[in-house]
């Protein structure tokens, strides 16, 4: 029976390995587009924008489009299996290329928020990747298919940025016209790759089963999870998108903000080839807590100074410390449901994620604006020391019920 499972778990990991090829090059795709949108989206919206204070409003909807497409798209994959909700996310994201490029034509500021919007339906349904890679996949190599998809984002950041910088000129007088039209195809491509993926329909017996969300949600697994995941990406999001324009405040040139971003990009992708062995190794806890403690680094080196080395380390190590947390979060995720469980909890998880990035997206740059480069770094201290502390009770509570089931099974003499 044990050649058997083991022989099980080696085919699955095989198809699985397969699976995860195609994600992490969907992964790439997709990021490009993101990191198309955040590359053009306020220096287009300063163009189009009727005042010039609602230039950063269409990377607020691409942020909106996020958090309001992860229960939409976890309830199609409930119900129609993945690859159906990869080619919609797809579809989304041809539209943003499609329509982006039309509302840059025809000079519309609403039309291109739509766009934006798109993107981040598109994206929502992108971050659904990293747990797809999971699906079926041995305990032991859960943590490496999800790792191994996130570092198909290092790709994303090399090739996104050279996309703008290729055809954001082709159709003078209308910049990045054409940016949004390769965008467009790049979508398309995206789609024929996850067109392959083995992630068959769910059983219907699967579409019933398992236990209510809100049961779920109540573990203290995930509920630290939940939080760390929270804490890590939304202020990783605050810091790198205050930092160009920090920067700028700070009498810094463009290309000085243009290097720092381009090595954050490197940054938060490019650890995730070995944080998958790191997280089978010391376990998810103790990785997730390294990267809240990275970010709270990050943020008191920005406290440290105004030069353009500060700012780089400060991205840097913030980029390297989102990467830690967040992927050690996601595998903290994928240990609180059962597989029938699997795509309303995982939907759920980013909802809460994306959703409290939307909020405070809308913040950032009144924040920057009226308190300075100073607060934005001070702000991120709090969540940090609550994820740090909510993920310690949990492993305590963890650890404290494992050792009462050991005693009730093993009873001491005179018990």
């Amino acid at each position: 029976m044990i050649d058997v499972t083991a022989a099980d778990e080696i085919a699955s990991d095989a198809r699985v390995r397969s699976n995860v090829l195609r994600l992490a090059a969907a992964q790439a795709l997709t990021g490009a587009n993101s990191a198309v949108i955040f590359a053009t989206g306020s220096i287009v919206g300063a163009t189009l924008a009727p005042d010039i204070s609602l230039a950063t409003v269409p990377l607020s909807m691409y942020v909106v489009g996020l958090a309001a497409g992860t229960l939409p798209s976890g309830a199609i994959s409930r119900a129609y299996g993945r690859r159906v909700a990869f080619i919609i996310g797809t579809g989304c994201g041809v539209l943003t290329g499609l329509l982006g490029s039309f509302a840059i034509l025809r000079g519309s500021f609403a039309l291109f928020c739509c766009a934006t919007f798109l993107g981040g339906l598109y994206g929502a349904v992108s971050q659904s990747y990293r747990f797809a890679a999971a699906d079926g996949a041995s305990v032991a190599f859960r943590p490496k298919a999800v790792s191994w998809v996130m570092a198909g984002g290092v790709f994303a950041g090399v090739l996104g940025p050279q996309l703008v910088q290729w055809t954001m000129e082709i159709w003078q007088p209308y910049l990045f016209a054409f940016s949004f039209v390769m965008q467009a195809m790049v979508a398309l491509i995206a789609m024929a790759i996850l067109a392959g993926i083995d992630a068959p329909k769910p059983a219907p017996s699967d579409l019933h089963g398992g236990r209510p969300l809100f049961e779920i949600v109540r573990q203290p697994r995930f509920v630290a999870a939940a939080i760390c995941g929270i804490v890590s990406y939304p202020m990783m999001n605050l810091v790198m998108t205050s930092a160009p324009l920090a920067m700028q405040m700070c009498g810094l040139s463009v290309s000085d903000s243009n290097f720092g971003i381009q090595w954050h990009i490197v940054a938060m992708y490019g650890p995730s080839f070995f944080t998958g062995s790191l997280i089978a190794r010391f376990g998810a806890p103790k990785v997730v807590a390294t990267g809240l403690l990275l970010e709270a680094a990050a943020a008191t080196i920005g406290l440290s100074g105004i030069t353009a080395l500060h700012f780089w380390a400060t991205l840097i190590v913030l980029g390297v410390g989102w990467n830690l947390g967040f992927v050690g979060a996601s595998a903290l995720v994928l240990e609180t449901h059962r597989p029938q469980e699997r795509n309303k909890v995982q939907a759920f998880n980013d909802f809460l994620v994306f959703g409290m990035m939307a909020l405070g997206s809308f913040s950032s740059g009144q924040l920057l604006a009226n308190y300075g480069w100073s607060a934005v770094n001070l702000v991120v201290f709090p969540p940090v020391l609550l994820g740090l502390t909510v993920l310690g009770l949990a492993s305590f509570v963890r650890r404290r019920r494992s050792r009462l089931q050991t005693l009730s099974e093993f009873p001491g003499p005179g018990i």
